[in-house]
């Protein structure tokens, strides 16, 4: 009997999504097949897939892929393509289902290695309640002299995160994810730069740390961990999920965090704060525009399954519009256009509409295939700044040195 092994990124609202979705498959094609569903954090489904070398010895015939690693999948082999399985057997609605921002990052040289699972897009997330109720508005004009308003710069998020910053009542003011995992911690400090105008790559495409904005980012991020009055106190150990975690035990009144999050809070039935929760634009200082970031994950097919025709089989019935929507009201964030317009999902989750604008906004990260690499360098960086007194300028001079001797 044939058994599929699929490599899951860890998050349950994914992984009762995916085993739901396959009893339904085995019961639609009548099927004998097994599927083994894996499982992992980001660390480990990283080390399984690549320095355990998953994706060409068999291990896996069905991985998630997060877009950050595609071009070093890419470069090594370490995919197959899906354009001959698409041909043979088009998945609902074809490959104009997804939005363009949703099928690039996989596509190399005009071949498709994967389909869209599920998205971010970055927003600033926060308690509808706690903004809208009469007693805070009033406490806050009391102490600030202006009214309480979702923060548009990062001055007024520092002032509004301080303000709700009660950790007598279990409440924070934020919450970031500042587990050094190579990801999490270097979102935060590309949304700081691009926030402030600065850009993370020259004019040639190389990475490029040293300019002043880069040294406003990480003053900004340092002074938000250190300063001890605006944060969650786990906030070091927590990587998304768990930050994600804490906003929907009612913990942290806003979050710089994944759309995802806020839709798993406002739906998920064991969450503190279901029904309350909103999302908006990430702040930005002075006239820049505020920007968001698009870093989303696939469904691949590891070049070293023995078994592609069957994990394709699988992957097209698991992408479908109704196993989008499904995955949606389970937690996650569908991708399809008919996901983000459904009258259901939009009725649910109020703030559902403004993925498209975010999607406007949505910067990505570079399709490097040493990425990773230096994605591991920038972490570092900001770990020190957090636990350290280096000065920003120390440090990013230091990391450019490291990021020089990849290229």
């Amino acid at each position: 009997m044939v058994k599929l092994r699929f490599a899951v990124r860890k998050f349950d609202p994914f992984e009762r999504h995916l085993k739901a979705c396959w009893e339904a498959y085995r019961q639609s094609v009548d099927t004998a097949v097994e599927m083994e569903f894996v499982p992992m954090d980001l660390e480990e489904l990283y080390s399984s897939l690549f320095e355990n070398k998953g994706l060409h010895n068999g291990d896996w015939d069905l991985v998630h892929l997060n877009t950050d690693w595609l071009a070093e999948a890419h470069q090594h082999n370490s995919i197959h393509a899906l354009d001959r399985f698409v041909d043979e057997k088009l998945p609902e609605g074809g490959r104009t289902a997804w939005a363009p921002s949703l099928m690039g990052m996989q596509t190399f040289d005009g071949a498709l290695y994967g389909l869209p699972f599920h998205d971010g897009p970055e927003c600033l997330v926060y308690r509808k309640d706690l903004f809208e109720a009469e007693a805070e508005k009033q406490n806050f004009r009391e102490k600030h002299g202006r009214e309480l308003a979702v923060p548009t710069n990062w001055e007024d998020f520092l002032q509004v995160a301080e303000f709700f910053n009660r950790p007598e009542d279990q409440l924070y003011g934020s919450v970031f994810a500042g587990y050094p995992d190579g990801h999490n911690a270097v979102f935060d400090f590309c949304l700081q730069l691009w926030s402030r105008g600065g850009e993370l790559q020259d004019a040639a495409g190389g990475v490029s740390l040293n300019q002043a904005a880069a040294i406003e980012a990480l003053d900004f991020y340092r002074h938000l961990f250190q300063a001890g009055d605006v944060l969650h106190p786990q906030s070091l150990a927590y990587e998304s999920v768990q930050a994600g975690a804490a906003f929907a035990r009612g913990e942290v009144a806003m979050m710089v965090n994944w759309f995802g999050f806020a839709s798993w809070a406002q739906i998920d039935k064991d969450s503190a704060v279901r029904g309350k929760v909103d999302v908006a634009a990430i702040p930005a200082q002075g006239e820049v525009k505020p920007a968001s970031l698009n870093v989303y994950w696939v469904y691949a097919l590891p070049e070293g399954s023995a078994h592609k025709a069957l994990a394709y089989d699988f992957l097209a019935f698991a992408v479908s519009a109704a196993n989008d929507k499904n995955l949606t009201l389970a937690g996650g964030v569908g991708c399809r256009y008919s996901t983000w317009l459904d009258a259901e999902i939009n009725q649910q989750i109020h703030f559902y509409a403004k993925l498209g604008s975010l999607h406007e906004s949505a910067r990505t990260l570079p399709r490097l295939a040493n990425w990773p690499a230096i994605a591991h360098i920038i972490d570092e960086m900001v770990n020190l700044a957090v636990q350290t007194k280096r000065t920003s300028e120390e440090l990013l001079e230091e990391a450019q040195t490291k990021i020089n001797v990849l290229t």
